[in-house]
C-alpha cells in the first residue's frame, strides 16, 4: 500500500486500487455471495469503469485491525476540517468559532490537529453520528455531527469535509466501535425501572448517587447489579455508564441532556 493505491497480488493474480477509486471500507461486513468464506475481513468498496467493485481482505483479527487503521490513514491523513469544538456541550448549544484544522487517524482515535487547542475523538466514546445540512464558514458542506463523551458529559462536534467521500469515510471510521456496541445491544432487553436508572445516570453525569436514581425499596440494589451484569454500568459507589450504556440511552430513549 502506499498514499496513492492498494495492491492486491497472489499467486496468479493481481489487482491495483487506486486509493482516490476508494468509496467505503468496512470491517466484517461482507456481500452475501462471499459470507460463507470469511470471517475477520475488511471489505474495501471501489470504483472501476463506472461499477461499484468490492475487494475482501481476511486475517486475524489484530491484522485487520492494523490494516483498517492504515487504510483509514491513507484516505483520511492530512485532510483539511473545517470544525466547530464544542457545538454543544449536553443539551447547551455554546458560540464556538468555526476553525480549520487537519485530520489525523490514529488506531482507536481521531486526531483534529492544527487548531489553538487540538483535540480527539476516541472511538469507545461516539455514542451517536448524524449528517445533517449545515453551511460552515458562508458555504454548504458534507458536514458530521459527532456526539462523543470525553468526560461525564456529552459533547458534540461538527466536522465539515471537502468532498461527500471524504465525510463518508471519516462516517465510517468513527462509527467502528459505536456499530460494535449497537450490535451488542440488539440482545438486550430492559425493564422500566433499568431504563429510569439508565436514563437518571445519563442526565447526572459525574453528580449522580446511583441510589437517588432507582425507585427505593428492595428492588434498588438489582436494578444496579443487572445492569452491570448486561454491561451497562461500572463502579460501585461512583456508579457511571459504560459506552455500551450510554448508546443504549442515545439509540433506545429520547436523550436527556
Amino acid at each position: 500500500m502506499s498514499p496513492h493505491r492498494l495492491v492486491l497480488a497472489g499467486s496468479d493474480d493481481r489487482r491495483t486500487i487506486p486509493m482516490s477509486a476508494v468509496v467505503d471500507v468496512a470491517v466484517g461486513h461482507v456481500p452475501p455471495a462471499m459470507r460463507e468464506f470469511f470471517n475477520d475481513s475488511v471489505s474495501v468498496a471501489y470504483e472501476r469503469d463506472g461499477e461499484r467493485r468490492f475487494a475482501v481482505v481476511e486475517a486475524g483479527s489484530d491484522a485487520v485491525d492494523k490494516f483498517t487503521t492504515i487504510l483509514f490513514k491513507a484516505q483520511l491523513n492530512g485532510v483539511e476540517a473545517t470544525v466547530e469544538h464544542p457545538a454543544r456541550r449536553g443539551g447547551r448549544v455554546l458560540d464556538a468559532p468555526t476553525r480549520l484544522g487537519t485530520l489525523r487517524v490514529k488506531r482507536g482515535r481521531v486526531v483534529f490537529a492544527d487548531l489553538p487547542s487540538p483535540f480527539e475523538v476516541d472511538l469507545g466514546t461516539v455514542t451517536e453520528i448524524s449528517k445533517p445540512s449545515r453551511t460552515l464558514r458562508g458555504s454548504a458542506r458534507p458536514t458530521l455531527e459527532i456526539r462523543h463523551f470525553p468526560s461525564a458529559t456529552s459533547v458534540t462536534t461538527d466536522v465539515a469535509l471537502p468532498t461527500q467521500r471524504k465525510t463518508n469515510l471519516l462516517s465510517r471510521y468513527l462509527r467502528l466501535e459505536y456499530s460494535d456496541l449497537l450490535a451488542e445491544l440488539e440482545d438486550v432487553s430492559l425493564t422500566d425501572e433499568e431504563i429510569q436508572a439508565l436514563v437518571g445516570l445519563y442526565s447526572a453525569g459525574e453528580t449522580a448517587d446511583p441510589t437517588d436514581l432507582v425507585t427505593a425499596g428492595s428492588g434498588r440494589p438489582t436494578v444496579l447489579d443487572s445492569l452491570r451484569e448486561k454491561g451497562l454500568v461500572e463502579g460501585g459507589e461512583r456508579t457511571a455508564l459504560t459506552p455500551k450504556g450510554r448508546v443504549a440511552v442515545t439509540d433506545r430513549f429520547d436523550a436527556v441532556d
